[in-house]
């Protein structure tokens, strides 16, 4: 019987499916591979990583980053994987995404997790051309048009729809309010699209505030007009002379 070394067996795996090796000192400590439900995993959760670990195979179809310290992801960070399908970057302390953070994962990656992070705004840029569905839940959102414009581009994840909750860098009348309930009142992205409710509601009350002005100055022009009007001592009208031909039926009359 044939005796494999201790942590041999995840790089026969590797070899197994075609996939470069990663030597053993690109091996992130707490990271390892394996292979699940048919498909080459790399995984490296809880491994305190504090940026994307290097020496990831390249046929990886499945990543978990996930519980790390992982604070930004970079350009191109993931661009070596050609074949990634699913990608897990939950509960990390994410700040900053790159525009180009999922450069060239455009045709593979099907499902990102993004959940629990430290994500108040990113860019729409980083989702273009994904075919994606994602989990943006548990983030201090600051509910902006670029989370609006990024929910046109990309799917969520079933049932974390509920979770994305402004956060306390958002407008003070919308913190802890669910973001998906907010834009179906209002259009967040300015009059490009049709214009926000609350900039219409301002336009109105300018438009209407006009007009009471108007309003307001003709009735006091009405006012003191009829004022002064009332002011003015009354003109009598002058004695009409007698004609001669009324005083003769007069005289006779008499």
């Amino acid at each position: 019987m044939l005796l494999l070394a201790p942590g041999l067996l995840p790089f026969l795996l590797v070899i197994s499916t075609g996939g470069s090796v990663p030597s053993p000192g690109a091996m992130p400590q707490g990271c390892y591979i394996a292979e699940e439900a048919g498909e080459q995993t790399f995984r490296c959760s809880q491994a305190g990583l504090s940026v994307v670990p290097s020496g990831i195979p390249n046929n990886t179809r499945k990543l978990y980053l996930d519980a790390n310290q992982l604070a930004s992801v970079p350009a191109g960070a993931f661009q070596h994987l050609p074949v990634l399908e699913e990608l897990d970057l939950s509960h990390n302390v994410l700040v900053h995404l790159s525009g180009a953070a999922f450069q060239g994962l455009e045709g593979t990656l099907r499902h990102l997790d993004l959940s629990a992070n430290q994500l108040a705004s990113v860019p729409v840029a980083a989702f273009m051309g994904l075919q994606i569905q994602v989990n943006l839940s548990a983030n201090p959102w600051r509910c902006d048009c670029a989370l609006q414009e990024v929910l046109r581009q990309v799917r969520l994840a079933p049932g974390s729809g509920t979770g994305i909750v402004c956060g306390p860098g958002a407008q003070p009348d919308l913190v802890g309010q669910e973001f998906l309930l907010l834009t179906r009142e209002e259009e967040l992205c300015g009059t490009g699209r049709g214009g926000t409710r609350r900039s219409t509601d301002v336009a109105l009350l300018v438009t209407m505030g006009g007009w009471l002005t108007l309003v307001a100055a003709y009735l006091i022009h009405y006012v003191w007009q009829n004022r002064d009007e009332t002011r003015r001592p009354l003109k009598r009208a002058p004695a009409q002379p007698v004609r001669s031909e009324d005083s003769s039926t007069l005289s006779t009359m008499v």
